[in-house]
């Protein structure tokens, strides 16, 4: 292998630690002069050291480091959070995330509204949150909802047909499911885009008004029942699997 190529899968030890929080590069260096790091197995001496943080094991102070280039989390975010990596007026999802994950410089894969809770992606793979997110693709994605109003199979037809939004932009076709109907109506529905407001707008079209809005699947991804709101949990690796599976296996949708 040349050495240019061994160099750009290489990263250096004081680098790979303080990313991982474990103190700035000098707080790393006098560690690694303590010999409280270890690579495989062998105290090392240089902490400009280059290693394969994904093939070699990094130990300091006896704690082994989990390394992972990528990482994908998915959170069931609560009501009152915003999806976004910083704001100054309201809680972020990121400021809600366990500290052990804010070293990866996670992004949220598309956005909720700051009211609406359920399945979020956290990631810092940008080629496969932009393949979820490209509306070429037309990744489907499942919400659970309340209506103030008797939802009907009228409804359900308009849904299909795609609807006009006040500003005039028609909708892709959706698939809209009663679940419970009467005053108050119970559904899911199922859209293939991301259009700002997009279910909240859709039902005001129909006359009728969402009072809860939870995502519960986004393509082959869903929501843990076991994740309170605002708790979360790395993806397991069948989890990602199967993801990429899906989004790279759907071809570009563009409409002419």
């Amino acid at each position: 292998m040349k050495v240019g190529e061994v160099m750009r899968e290489t990263k250096r030890v004081d680098k790979i630690l303080s990313n991982f929080g474990f103190g700035t590069r000098r707080e790393v260096k006098q560690l690694v002069r303590n010999g409280e790091v270890k690579v495989d197995g062998e105290v090392i001496t240089d902490s400009g050291m280059h290693v394969d943080p994904e093939k070699s094991q990094i130990e300091i102070s006896g704690e082994k480091l989990n390394y992972r280039q990528y990482i994908y989390i998915m959170m069931n975010k609560p009501s009152g959070v915003i999806s976004a990596t910083f704001d100054n007026r309201h809680e972020t999802v990121i400021d809600i995330l366990p500290n052990e994950y804010k070293c990866f410089d996670v992004f949220p894969v598309g956005r909720l509204d700051i009211d609406t809770e359920g399945l979020l992606l956290l990631t810092n793979d940008g080629q496969l949150a932009h393949d979820i997110l490209s509306p070429k693709k037309h990744v489907p994605k499942k919400y659970f909802a309340f209506i103030e109003g008797e939802v009907s199979e009228y409804d359900v037809k308009r849904f299909e047909e795609g609807l006009v939004l006040e500003d005039g932009y028609k909708t892709l076709p959706a698939e809209l499911k009663i679940l419970d109907r009467g005053v108050n109506s119970s559904v899911e529905v199922i859209i293939y885009e991301g259009k700002f407001h997009q279910v909240k707008r859709m039902f005001e079209a129909v006359g009728k008004k969402v009072t809860f809005l939870k995502r519960i699947t986004m393509a082959n991804l869903v929501l843990d029942k076991d994740l309170a709101p605002g708790e979360c949990r790395e993806l397991a690796q069948y989890e990602v699997t199967n993801l990429v599976k899906e989004v790279k296996g759907k071809k570009d949708n563009s409409l002419n």
